[in-house]
């Protein structure tokens, strides 16, 4: 390295270069002269020579063609005859000449070897170079935890990182050298031929491989083939890092299993409601002609019995009437409800503010009579089926004026409540008999009632509809409520249109 700086400067430097010229030749014949006068003959010429070659190694062609000049000309003066003169005889012409030759070989030869030593310098110091940037990156490459490992074209591994040996089990010097299909035991998705034909044409694959590790486990990984390829373009080596999925794959097999039984489970849940809507709906329908019958032939019985019977037999015939009026009601609305379930939904922008005024008007003989004050604030637009809309709000509002009858001055109040980004709340409010919140979860359910027949009429139908409707369009229902302090019912439905209308 010391010789190396020692040149670098040489060159950097004419006035070094041909000083060092000067100073080699100098040398040399000084040591010459020496020689020649303690009787030492004919070691001028390799002194000469010397001097050339040493002046050609450090300073190039130019200083060294100055050298074999000098030297030339000073044999000349001091080692020819006649000595002293520059003069030339015929029998030295021969003489010079081989001493030219031998100068310009020696400076030649000098050169050459100068050059091919920087060459291999310069090779030496680009490989050292070279291999501290692999070994870097190698032991980057250990540092991942993902698998990488090379292999040449016969599938014989070349490489193998700390992340492979970790995922399969094998260490560097187990690996390195064997097949890495044989070894690894690879279960390719495709034909291996595909596989390789893909890779040789597009110089990338990637897919999921099934392996056997060291231990006998199998394990899957989601694996990318790299294809390196020489100058001349011919594939070489292929390069391959792959993650272990295994879990991944137990977690999705097992949702998709989930999600088949699920299916299956919706099918069969799906199959149970339609027999259970077309059973209502037989049934109901079915029982609308012998009530018929029973309400007919007991109305004529009243009508033409009445005045020969005695006052109470008149109630028990009554009675019957009332009834049977009343299994009518519950038979209307037991059909309405299964139709709900079957009926398909007319999707429109619907205008909420529109059928309060309808759900009002249709309540309105309710209302004959009562002191009731209405407020009713800002209404939002729904998405939705606009006759189904109007029943949750005809059912909801005539709860309402119902359940308020026993109030000498009613309030009822019908707004906007804040909801989340995607829905809308809407309430319905009064101040009411209320109800007791520890069962407010039978309050949606069929033919659940809070409130005695006798005091408060219904079939107990109207809020199971009510929530029927409001779940077809992704929306909820609720209730909040305190004993003879009144109740609060709200439904949400979504703002947009999309996603998050349910068919």
């Amino acid at each position: 390295m010391a010789r190396s700086k020692l040149q670098v400067r040489i060159a950097q430097s004419p006035v070094l270069r041909y000083g060092l010229a000067v100073v080699s030749f100098g040398v040399a014949l000084g040591l010459a002269l020496l020689a020649q006068r303690y009787g030492f003959h004919n070691v001028e010429v390799p002194l000469f020579l010397f001097a050339v070659a040493v002046t050609s190694w450090y300073t190039g062609p130019g200083p060294a063609a100055l050298a074999v000049v000098l030297s030339i000309a000073f044999f000349d003066y001091f080692f020819t005859e006649p000595r002293y003169t520059f003069y030339v005889t015929s029998s030295d012409i021969p003489y010079l000449i081989v001493f030219i030759s031998f100068a310009l070989l020696v400076a030649w030869f000098s050169a050459v070897r100068r050059r091919v030593e920087g060459e291999l310098r310069q090779a030496r110091d680009k490989l050292q170079i070279e291999v501290a940037e692999r070994t870097q990156q190698a032991s980057l490459l250990n540092l991942t935890h993902d698998s990488i490992f090379v292999r040449n074209m016969d599938f014989t591994i070349t490489y193998w990182n700390l992340g492979a040996q970790e995922l399969y089990g094998w260490a560097a010097e187990d690996a390195i050298g064997k097949h890495s299909n044989q070894l690894l035991q690879t279960v390719f998705p495709a034909p291996p031929e595909d596989v390789h034909a893909e890779l040789l044409r597009t110089g990338r694959w990637e897919g999921e491989l099934k392996r056997t590790t060291a231990k006998g486990t199998t394990v899957v990984v989601a694996a990318r083939y790299a294809l390196r390829q020489d100058e001349q373009a011919r594939p070489v080596a292929i390069l391959e890092t792959s993650n272990d999925i295994t879990e991944r794959k137990r977690r999705e097999q097992e949702i998709e299993n989930l999600n088949l039984e699920l299916a299956k489970r919706s099918a069969a849940l799906e199959s149970v409601n339609k027999e259970l809507e077309a059973f209502a709906y037989s049934v109901s329908h079915d029982l609308r002609a012998p009530l018929r019958h029973m309400a007919g032939y007991t109305e004529l019985l009243h009508k033409k019995a009445s005045a020969l019977v005695d006052e109470k037999s008149n109630h028990y015939i009554a009675m019957i009437l009332d009834s049977a009026k009343r299994m009518g009601n519950l038979i209307d609305d037991l059909l309405a409800f299964s139709r709900i379930g079957r009926a398909e939904t007319q999707k429109t922008q619907v205008s909420l503010a529109q059928l309060v005024k309808e759900a009002l008007t249709e309540c309105r003989q309710d209302t004959e009579g009562r002191n009731i004050s209405w407020e009713i604030g800002a209404l939002p637009d729904f998405y939705g089926d606009r006759s189904m809309l109007r029943l949750v709000l005809v059912n909801l509002i005539s709860n309402a004026i119902k359940f308020t009858r026993t109030r000498a001055h009613a309030e009822i109040e019908i707004g906007c409540a804040d909801g989340n980004k995607d829905s809308l709340v809407v309430f319905v409010r009064d101040n009411g008999v209320g109800f007791d919140m520890k069962y407010v979860n039978k309050l949606f359910g069929v033919f659940q009632r809070l409130h005695d027949s006798d005091a408060f009429e219904g079939t107990g139908i109207g809020l199971a509809t009510v929530q029927r409707i409001i779940h077809r369009h992704g929306g909820k229902v609720w209730a909040e409520g305190v004993v003879d302090s009144g109740a609060t019912f709200y439904f949400s439905a979504p703002k947009l249109q999309g996603d998050l209308w349910r068919p």
